[in-house]
């Protein structure tokens, strides 16, 4: 039973934009005692596979630095495989808000580096990461090197899962290591799903408990949009 939120409260957020001033785009995201900041670059090229093709694309690098958790994180295991399957879920979902044709052939490169880490990283790169990636293009479009800025919709991303057989919404650490299903929900600004991975960790989960997580996130996700766009007001 949670003591210091109810069951479909998220933690406090708040986003720092500008955190840094060597990148067009860049935020620092927290959400409860997690912290993450998202930076984006720009590369005036595409990868070999896409030149030619006047698109434009998106990617993701994500890591853990040393001190963001209770032991030290390796540093060697930032290429990891899990660090790896994160990278491609923040790069994947962030290209799901961008028209890559009005991009034109040009590269934005997103690093998410976790700060702190109290569970729910991944799911917070991927909100703050969205508002770093707009500001990025708001700055081409200042600079005319984009006409308009190629962001199509609001991303963003929540966690949800089942602890002690309560569904909870945006798990910390603590609830996240002892829960039975922890699901990672992305959506748009608009209610769609982007992605969904949920797994039962201990017992398996049923329907009504999916629907229960999934409704909880819809939720969550359309508090977060309200804060990204509170934040580039």
């Amino acid at each position: 039973m949670r003591e210091d939120r109810k069951v479909d409260e998220l933690r406090r957020v708040v986003m720092h934009r500008g955190y840094t001033e060597m990148t067009p785009g860049s935020v620092m995201v927290e959400m409860g005692k997690t912290r993450v900041l998202c930076t984006v670059s720009i590369e005036q090229e595409v990868p070999p596979w896409m030149r030619g093709t006047g698109k434009g694309w998106v990617t993701a690098e994500y890591s853990m630095l040393p001190g963001s958790s209770r032991e030290r994180v390796s540093r060697r295991s930032i290429s990891g495989g899990r660090t790896k399957e994160i990278q491609r879920l923040i790069g994947r979902s962030l290209r799901a808000a961008v028209d890559e044709e009005a991009m034109g052939e040009i590269m934005a490169r997103v690093d998410c580096d976790v700060l702190q880490a109290d569970g729910g990283t991944r799911t917070a790169s991927i909100t703050g990461a969205w508002v770093a990636l707009a500001d990025a293009f708001d700055s081409l479009v200042a600079e005319g090197v984009l006409e308009q800025s190629p962001i199509t919709q609001h991303i963003a991303a929540v966690s949800v899962g089942v602890v002690d057989g309560e569904v909870l919404l945006d798990l910390d650490y603590s609830e996240d290591v002892n829960a039975d299903t922890d699901c990672n929900v992305v959506m748009t600004g608009v209610g769609r799903f982007v992605e969904v991975q949920g797994t039962a960790e201990g017992d398996a989960f049923d329907r009504a408990e999916l629907d229960r997580m999934l409704d909880l996130a819809a939720a969550g996700i359309a508090e977060l949009v309200a804060a990204q766009r509170s934040a580039r007001s």
